[in-house]
């Protein structure tokens, strides 16, 4: 189901989409770490690449591909998903189950949201 409106707020980092039965709110960081490229799905199954240090990253540009899609470009180069519609209505509808989900991948990986952070733990 295509939204009838799309809002990029570059301040807040996120991308609204608004349906005829409700308004979403994507978060930039949810939009890139769950990005539909090849890069980050993979060219199997599973669950992909593992992205992370995305904290604040932000949304550069929101273009139409086509009738069935958007094209995001984002701040950290990344600019090779395309997001038809039945995927952003499903990362809209799954958003906290999404999230949570890679919280815990991060974590399983010992890995962390902050690109600041460092690789290294220290013992003390």
């Amino acid at each position: 189901m295509q939204p009838k409106k799309v809002r990029l707020n570059r301040e807040e980092k996120s991308l609204q989409l608004v349906y005829l039965d409700g308004e979403y709110t994507l978060p930039a960081e949810l939009l890139r770490v769950y990005s539909p490229s090849a890069e980050v799905r993979g060219h199997g199954t599973g669950e992909g690449e593992l992205v992370h240090g995305k904290l604040n990253v932000g949304i550069d540009t929101v273009e139409a591909a086509g009738r069935y899609a958007l094209k995001i470009a984002f701040d950290d180069g990344h600019d090779t998903g395309i997001y038809t519609w039945g995927y952003l209505r499903e990362l809209c509808e799954q958003r906290e189950e999404l999230w949570q989900s890679y919280l815990q991948r991060l974590e399983r990986a010992g890995r962390g949201r902050d690109p600041d952070e460092s690789a290294v733990k220290f013992v003390g």
